[in-house]
């Protein structure tokens, strides 16, 4: 039997944005910039947003990463490698991206009720609910909490029998907000925390273990691997993420979302493009 998905909490219609088959922009700061433009239109009364994405190849730190003693050194030897690299604007550490990371993005407005520091952990949740519930019918149980040895280590990582497959951060602005989740859907977790740990062994050389990761490769996999969900997980999982969403929507009045559908005037590329280089310039290392 199927059960009816509603939103956690009150957020006005939220619109799907699915951008997760365009694989060609080279600039991995381009869907960061995106999210960041999209949240100030949510904040001046535009609708929630669900934003789907991929990225073909990229490294993205953290703040505390980029200033790692030879954190430049290491990003030089990524793009030997062939990975775009930039420092993310949200919290946490280093992440991989490539086809088979799905990145999820839920743009939402903060509400006449709440304040800006106020629900912290309840905003975290509504996309931990909304992953459970995509992830639902494949009868595995996703856990909350923080996996020793998983990269980007963090409270709300999502776990599949003690491996890591998600973590989450969140970036709020003043009458908006967006929490960010990365999805390894598609081959190995193994060889991606192996990746991230490479990039320590080198940025972190010589720096208090307390700076940084400690990143061991078993503690992380993807749902190909924990849920069985086969060569195509990444696109599963989407569909399943765009199936909850409409769940979502039609518990609405139909005449919201076609207002809300109205009301959303999206960047245009150049100025995304224009907003990418303002905040590779705002995080550029010190």
């Amino acid at each position: 039997m199927t059960t009816t998905s509603c939103l956690p909490i009150e957020t006005g219609p939220i619109l799907l944005l699915d951008r997760s088959q365009d694989l060609n922009e080279p600039d991995v700061l381009y869907s960061f910039a995106l999210d960041e433009l999209l949240c100030r239109l949510t904040g001046r009364g535009g609708p929630a947003i669900c934003h789907l994405w991929r990225h073909p190849r990229a490294f993205v730190m953290g703040v505390r990463d980029s200033r790692l003693p030879k954190a430049q050194e290491s990003e030089y030897q990524l793009r030997d490698l062939g990975y775009d690299t930039a420092i993310r604007h949200s919290g946490g550490a280093a992440v991989p991206l490539d086809p088979g990371v799905v990145n999820l993005s839920l743009i939402l407005p903060l509400g006449e009720n709440r304040h800006h520091n106020q629900d912290f952990h309840q905003d975290f949740e509504i996309m931990v609910h909304l992953i459970r519930e995509a992830l639902r019918d494949t009868g595995y149980t996703v856990d909350t909490g923080e996996i020793a040895g998983a990269f980007c280590p963090g409270a709300y990582d999502l776990s599949v029998g003690g491996r890591k497959f998600c973590g989450i951060a969140q970036r709020r602005q003043n009458k908006s907000f967006i929490i960010q989740a990365f999805i390894i859907a598609e081959g190995s977790g193994t060889e991606r925390a192996g990746l991230v740990r490479s990039f320590y062994d080198v940025a972190a050389a010589d720096a208090d273990p307390a700076h940084y990761p400690l990143v061991q490769p078993e503690s992380t996999a993807s749902l190909q691997e924990l849920a069985e969900l086969g060569p195509h997980a990444a696109a599963m999982f989407t569909e399943s993420v765009k199936k909850v969403i409409r769940q979502w929507q039609a518990a609405m009045d139909p005449a919201d979302i076609t207002s809300a559908a109205s009301n959303l005037n999206l960047p245009t590329p150049d100025d995304v493009r224009e907003m990418a280089r303002s905040l590779r310039q705002r995080y550029i290392r010190k």
